[in-house]
């Protein structure tokens, strides 16, 4: 990486905890792959410092925005002057500019990254058949993301069928014309199967929906990073799916970020 200066653009990340995340590695190596004055730097901060570290940001004049993760990205909405209609749905944000005046825009882009890693994999969700287990932070933003991509019909399944029925009730408001049902663990009868949930982080997790409704005409796709291959791929797998694991998520969704805080063109 290039001397940081006085004339260096700062880029941060707000979480907490802080030590796990991989963000600044990523962006960090992308700006210097292009050429670009600027340097991510994580900020541990929790949910009781939130107000003032933000209102400290917008006065620096250096500071051209800032990636937003567990457990702010609800929180951030309504410290932002700005967020895009999609982000006041959804009810999150992850991703914040920084004008030149102070002013605070923000996006969720969880959703569009996952879209993007799908279509870079080759699988095209517009006037497809989608089956989606999760109605948490991360199901929302990828349900409002396929809605937008022009899915025919979308499927929400969740433990609790009160998040399912509100998401399904926002999804109506702002896309009409998709249909939205209300699902069981059952994924059968959809060409696209995603598991939104956190279900195949840990090892001995249950599987977040029932393989004995999986075929092989159907795509499984993961958010789950790592393992690479979660136990719903390895069953997916066996049964013959094509599978989509979570990374492509990730790397889409990180070219979207660095775009939106304009740390490259």
């Amino acid at each position: 990486m290039a001397e940081t200066t006085g004339r260096t653009a700062i880029w941060g990340i707000l979480a907490d905890p802080i030590h796990h995340v991989k963000t600044p590695q990523a962006l960090n190596a992308l700006m210097e792959e292009h050429g670009v004055d600027g340097v991510m730097i994580p900020f541990h901060v929790g949910s009781g410092g939130l107000d003032s570290l933000v209102a400290g940001l917008r006065s620096m004049h250096n500071l051209k925005g800032f990636v937003v993760t567990v457990p702010h990205k609800t929180a951030i909405v309504d410290l932002c002057d700005e967020v895009s209609e999609q982000a006041q749905a959804i009810g999150a944000v992850n991703t914040v500019r920084r004008e030149d005046d102070g002013s605070l825009v923000g996006e969720m882009l969880d959703g569009a990254g996952f879209v993007a890693g799908l279509r870079q994999g080759g699988v095209e969700p517009r006037e497809r058949s989608v089956y989606l287990a999760g109605a948490g932070g991360a199901a929302n933003a990828i349900a409002f993301a396929l809605a937008q991509a022009g899915v025919s019909r979308l499927t929400v399944a969740n433990r609790t069928r009160s998040k399912s029925e509100d998401l399904r009730q926002r999804l109506a408001k702002h896309y009409p014309a998709v249909s939205v049902e209300i699902g069981s663990p059952d994924p059968s009868g959809h060409e696209i199967v995603v598991n939104a949930t956190s279900l195949g982080l840990r090892e001995g997790d249950p599987l977040p929906l029932d393989v004995n409704g999986l075929s092989s005409s159907q795509v499984v796709a993961e958010i789950i990073m790592q393992p690479e291959t979660t136990a719903l791929l390895a069953a997916a797998k066996e049964r013959g799916c094509r599978t989509h694991p979570g990374r492509p998520m990730l790397t889409c969704q990180l070219e979207l970020m660095a775009k939106f805080m304009r740390m490259i063109p």
